[in-house]
């Protein structure tokens, strides 16, 4: 395609033709676009600022930080000489330069063997222009792809696509982006703007969504969007989660985030004693399960003393001492107490 473009336009010159002129407007424009931290740097070291519709270029066109540029390659002797052996003038070393900036890269002049028109035995020579390597997009906006509406009851369309674009993509934009990245040609496209939501909450309003535009762009082949998990047979499902929890471990991820708010709470609420909790990664988490698991610890610590104290009755009957292991801070340094 581009060469096809190329072969057309083959006296395509091979610089921009829109490089700044030096007309008052121009010059005027480009002083006024200037940035404040430069035109106050420039203000504080020339003593003065240009008025509106004026320039602080020089005679020969060139901005105060250009003819500074100028004079301290001329210092150190990096400005290109002349045939008579003098220096190029502040006017010729501009152009020099914007001539370089403002080439067009990419291109390269060859030439070839085609043969006329009016008698194939006769080939003339041509010079064309052809594009050096491949041309490659590099898009800054995200189109998101989203499943069609389908109403109850009726069949998917697949020759009818939805994305989710930023507002401010017009049809053109979005007709030129699936065409140059995707090559996916199209037929119709219908945009609609879907405005966020905001849910009162106090004095300001909390919004719930971004505003989105939708597309629904209709296809020249059909394209079928993969059916949800809970429309898939039970084998297929199954595959499905499988591979889904080998790529992205969403349970290990949800098990870790859970983990890591469970741990944040129980140290915000301990406070200074926090230092020395140690969190247990099988802990019970849930205001229902923590009740639980408090009953069950109660009603085995309950058994345990139950059963305790049914052997130190029998113990007692039989005649014997009873012997009790005291705690480590309340243990007495000699032996075991004794109790009768």
């Amino acid at each position: 395609m581009f060469r096809q473009v190329y072969r057309v336009c083959s006296n395509l010159s091979s610089s921009r033709s829109y490089a700044t002129r030096h007309s008052p407007k121009a010059l005027a424009a480009r002083t006024a676009s200037t940035p404040l931290a430069v035109r106050e740097r420039r203000e504080k070291e020339l003593g003065s600022a240009p008025g509106p519709n004026e320039t602080d270029a020089t005679p020969d066109g060139l901005s105060p930080s250009d003819f500074a540029r100028y004079q301290r390659h001329k210092a150190l002797g990096t400005i290109p000489k002349n045939a008579d052996g003098t220096y190029q003038s502040p006017t010729e070393w501009v152009l020099r330069r914007n001539a370089r900036r403002s080439r067009i890269r990419g291109f390269r002049t060859v030439k070839r063997t085609v043969s006329t028109k009016k008698n194939s035995g006769v080939t003339k020579t041509l010079k064309e222009v052809d594009v050096v390597g491949q041309p490659v997009y590099l898009p800054n906006i995200i189109f998101r792809l989203v499943r069609n509406h389908t109403p109850e009851g009726q069949d998917y369309n697949p020759f009818e696509a939805t994305f989710r674009v930023p507002p401010s993509i017009t049809k053109t934009d979005i007709r030129s982006y699936l065409m140059a990245v995707y090559g996916v040609e199209t037929t119709y496209i219908r945009t609609d703007l879907y405005y966020g939501r905001s849910k009162p909450r106090g004095p300001s309003n909390r919004k719930m969504r971004s505003t989105y535009k939708r597309a629904v762009v209709g296809l020249v082949h059909p394209f079928y969007y993969p059916h949800r998990l809970e429309d898939m047979p039970e084998e297929e499902r199954t595959k499905r989660e499988q591979y889904i929890e080998q790529q992205y471990f969403l349970k290990e991820g949800q098990a870790m985030f859970a983990q890591s708010r469970f741990r944040s709470a129980v140290v915000s609420a301990r406070g200074e004693d926090s230092s020395k909790w140690k969190f247990d990664a099988g802990s019970v988490k849930g205001r229902g399960k923590i009740l639980k698991e408090v009953a069950r610890r109660r009603q085995l610590k309950e058994q345990l003393i139950a059963g305790m104290v049914g052997d130190w009755q029998r113990t007692r009957a039989e005649g014997k001492a009873v012997t009790v292991d005291m705690p480590r801070s309340r243990k007495p340094k000699g032996s075991d107490a004794q109790v009768e």
